[in-house]
């Protein structure tokens, strides 16, 4: 990354960060067998609060692909109908605990406070939905792919104390593995 890319790069984050960038080590851990655990009493809440709000909940990110070392940090994808309307989920996300932490075109993140676990707010049908379960279910299938990004993601880990450099730079190895699925689909998807 050039510098014109971090100044590009922290405009934005600043644009779409609710309470500023934050410094934070990237940790990743081997696999854990609490994480499916954790997502079925985390989806229980998100259904209690949302409702058939929630189009779809999704265990998604490397805590949902068996084997995976990770941050330790769950990623669930939360579909509805319109992620620019606020109102429909904002406010009960809130009252369930989650605090909003990103507002960006398409998309909203919630976290828990102990940020461990970040609830991703798309499109119901949308591209990024599609995205964030072809790429999960690409390393479930994987085992070379699987590799190839737990890694990149230990070699990169140590080098950022923003999660957002961190996931910026491991973007061009996820674009990989999705052309490589998308090149051997429908046979190796």
């Amino acid at each position: 990354m050039t510098d014109g890319d971090d100044d590009h790069l922290d405009a934005y984050l600043d644009a779409v960060l609710v309470g500023g960038r934050e410094e934070r080590t990237v940790e990743i851990v081997d696999y854990r067998h609490d994480w499916p655990v954790r997502f079925e009493s985390e989806r229980r809440r998100l259904t209690d609060a949302l409702g058939t709000t929630a189009v779809r909940i999704e265990h998604v990110g490397s805590t949902a692909v068996p084997g995976l070392a990770a941050k330790p940090i769950l990623d669930i994808l939360v579909s509805v109908e319109d992620p620019e309307d606020e109102s429909a989920f904002s406010t009960a996300l809130q009252e369930a605990g989650y605090e909003l932490r990103v507002r960006e075109p398409g998309h909203r993140m919630f976290r828990t406070p102990e940020r461990d676990v970040h609830v991703h707010v798309w499109r119901s049908g949308g591209v990024e939905e599609q995205r964030q379960l072809a790429f999960r279910d690409r390393l479930r299938a994987s085992a070379g792919a699987r590799a190839r990004y737990e890694d990149t993601k230990r070699s990169l880990a140590g080098r950022y104390r923003d999660v957002n450099y961190y996931a910026e730079a491991k973007s061009a190895v996820i674009e990989d593995i999705l052309r490589e699925r998308d090149e051997n689909a429908p046979g190796d998807a």
